[in-house]
């Protein structure tokens, strides 16, 4: 009767159990770093609380505007190894703040050679047309140079990488253990 015997699962159903485990354990340790960090501050009005946290699913935009909903976000990206889009998104954000012409020249060349030019060590998902016409831009930049691009990244974000991050482990986990903290006071 070999049929009642439990056999070891194949290893690719064991890897799915081991992602699930991986991204509990992932979103426990980043709870106990967040809460360390934006709970620990003598300033009430600087501690991450349960209500910011709720917050951040209301839209991106909410959740990129938050300090510590920022850090979390970057801190998941970062997990699933596609990072890319929100460095490229800050890195634009920090571009459009540079006045001298000189800085912005040069800026603007990292920037491209980082995440736009093809086979870049972060590319961004954008499509041949919006890639062609900023490396046009690039040899007499502007601080709009990057918009269109940034705009698709934005948008890619806010339809892939946010909805994911909604549905996290490590969101989830932050969610509750602020719940948890809330109830005890």
């Amino acid at each position: 009767m070999p049929g009642l015997i439990p056999q070891p699962l194949p290893t690719h159903l064991n890897m799915d159990r081991d992602d699930c485990t991986r991204n509990k354990t992932l979103g426990k340790n980043l709870m106990c770093r967040l809460k360390c960090v934006f709970t620990s501050s003598s300033a009430p009005e600087s501690r991450l609380t349960l209500e910011d946290t709720q917050q951040w699913s209301q839209s991106l935009e909410r959740l990129l505007g938050s300090k510590y909903g920022l850090a979390t976000f970057r801190t998941f990206l970062k997990s699933e190894f596609s990072d890319e889009n929100i460095e490229f998104w800050l890195t634009c954000e920090d571009y459009k703040k540079i006045t001298s012409s000189y800085k912005m020249s040069s800026k603007a060349r990292k920037i491209f050679e980082q995440f736009v030019e093809a086979e870049s060590p972060k590319e961004i998902n954008i499509d041949y047309h919006t890639r062609e016409e900023i490396k046009r831009k690039v040899n007499s930049p502007t601080p709009q140079c990057f918009d269109e691009a940034q705009k698709i990244v934005y948008g890619l974000m806010e339809r892939d990488s946010y909805p994911r991050f909604l549905r996290s482990e490590m969101y989830k986990t932050l969610l509750e253990s602020l719940a948890t903290d809330n109830a005890q006071r």
